[in-house]
C-alpha cells in the first residue's frame, strides 16, 4: 500500500490541501474514513490528507466516522497528524483570522463513539495533554516566522453540533476560561493518542461565539466566508510546518499505551 508519514484531516473549504496526488482506498474495521486518502509531497514529506467532512461536505460534524478516519491514517503509516478545523473565539481578544494552536480540550459531545478500546482488555489512555508538544512547538515557531497572527496557547471546548451555542451555552463556556469552541475537535484527537500518533490541532477563527459581547448570530455562510478568506495563511503555516517535524519523535504520544491496560 502507498505509505505516508503526517497526515492532515482537513476542515471546511480545505479538500484543495493536495494537488495532483494518488488516492488511495484503505479498509478499516469501523468501515469507511470520509473520503479515500489523497497522498502527496510537502517539503519532501509524504503527506496523507482526508477531508473529514467528505468531499461534498455531505457529512455533519457527529456523523463524522472519527474511528474510521484515524485508523486509515495508521493504516498508511502516518505518525502525527495535524487537525485544522474552523473554530468560534469566546475572547474578544481572539479575533476573526487569528490562530490559536491549542493545548487544552474540553469535551462536550455525548452522542460519538470515542475510543478504540470496548474491552477485553481494558486502557486507559492518559489524556493531561492532549496536543503534541513536539508538533506544536514547530507550528508556533514557524507561524512566527510568517508573521501569521497565532496565540502559543488555548483551551478548545467541542460542542456536539450540528447546531450552534445558545447564548447561555456561550456565556458558560467563556467564563470558565476557554478560548475556541469547535465541533470536529473530539474524539479526533484522543483516537490518536490511542494508537500513539502525534496529534496537533490549528484553530483558524472564523466568528466569535454569541456569548462575546455584542457577537450577533453565527451562520454557517459567515464560517466557509471567513475560512477561505484566511486558507493561505494556513496552507503557507502547514507547508511550513511539514518539513519542519523533526525526523524522530522522543514525545510522549509515541508511548502513550505503556502502562495503559489493565490485565490480569
Amino acid at each position: 500500500m502507498t505509505s505516508a508519514e503526517i497526515g492532515v484531516f482537513g476542515g471546511s473549504g480545505f479538500y484543495s490541501f493536495l494537488e495532483g496526488v494518488e488516492t488511495v482506498d484503505v479498509d478499516t474495521p469501523y468501515g469507511p474514513p470520509s473520503a479515500p486518502p489523497a497522498i502527496g509531497e510537502v517539503g519532501g514529506r509524504r503527506v496523507a490528507f482526508v477531508p473529514r467532512h467528505g468531499v461534498k461536505h455531505e457529512l455533519p460534524p457527529h456523523r463524522i466516522n472519527y474511528r474510521a478516519n484515524v485508523w486509515a491514517m495508521k493504516e498508511l503509516g502516518v505518525q502525527r497528524i495535524f487537525g485544522p478545523c474552523a473554530a468560534g473565539s469566546l475572547r474578544a481578544g481572539v479575533r476573526i483570522g487569528d490562530f490559536v494552536v491549542c493545548d487544552q480540550l474540553v469535551d462536550r459531545t455525548r452522542s460519538r463513539p470515542h475510543t478504540f478500546y470496548d474491552g477485553p482488555v481494558t486502557t486507559h489512555i492518559s489524556f493531561a495533554d492532549p496536543y503534541c508538544e513536539t508538533m506544536r512547538t514547530v507550528v508556533i515557531d514557524e507561524g512566527r516566522k510568517l508573521d501569521i497572527p497565532l496565540h502559543p496557547t488555548g483551551t478548545m471546548v467541542v460542542i456536539e453540533g450540528p447546531r450552534f451555542s445558545s447564548r447561555a451555552e456561550s456565556r458558560w463556556f467563556a467564563s470558565e476560561g476557554w478560548d475556541t469552541l469547535n465541533m470536529t475537535g473530539y474524539p479526533e484527537a484522543l483516537l490518536a493518542r490511542e494508537l500513539e500518533l502525534c496529534y496537533a490541532n490549528l484553530s483558524l477563527i472564523t466568528d466569535y461565539d454569541v456569548g462575546v459581547e455584542d457577537a450577533p448570530p453565527v451562520t454557517h455562510e459567515d464560517v466557509i466566508q471567513a475560512f477561505h478568506q484566511n486558507l493561505e495563511n494556513l496552507r503557507r503555516l502547514l507547508f511550513a510546518a511539514i518539513p519542519a517535524l523533526p525526523a524522530e519523535r522522543d514525545c510522549a504520544c509515541a508511548t502513550a499505551l505503556e502502562h495503559a491496560r489493565f490485565e490480569v
